[in-house]
């Protein structure tokens, strides 16, 4: 399983966003293991010790818990802090662009949800269930 690294970012880092990802699409739940380092670093042509890292850096975060001597698993409430936390960076880094841009079109965020058709503005968590 070849893939194309990114340039502008360590390949540990690409492979963390990787595990990340599959958290966040549900294809990996809570409690479910996460690939053997040397089958990652294997299906991926990777150094063992890049893998390493970057489950390290899943670990760190309280993403992944390791169980010695078994392997590491997808910690419980994994998703909701990486909801909680890309919501977190949405507004601080995106909204305040956006609802900028919103005014410039002498709008205000209030009438431009009550004029977006329904569909538009279901939340995302509500898709749960």
């Amino acid at each position: 399983m070849d893939r194309d690294w990114n340039d502008n970012q360590p390949i540990y880092r690409q492979l963390r966003d990787l595990v990340v990802e599959r958290i966040l699409d549900r294809a990996l739940g809570e409690g479910d293991p996460l690939p053997s380092v040397r089958q990652v670093a294997a299906d991926y042509r990777v150094n063992p010790l890049t893998v390493l890292k970057g489950y390290q850096e899943l670990a760190d975060e309280g993403l992944v818990e390791k169980r010695r001597g078994i392997g590491l698993f997808v910690a419980i409430g994994a998703r909701e802090r990486l909801l909680a936390s890309e919501r977190a960076k949405f507004m601080a880094e995106q909204w305040p662009r956006v609802s900028d841009s919103i005014r410039r079109l002498g709008l205000s965020v209030r009438e431009l949800l009550e004029t977006a058709p329904e569909e538009t503005v279901e939340r995302g968590d509500e898709e749960e269930g």
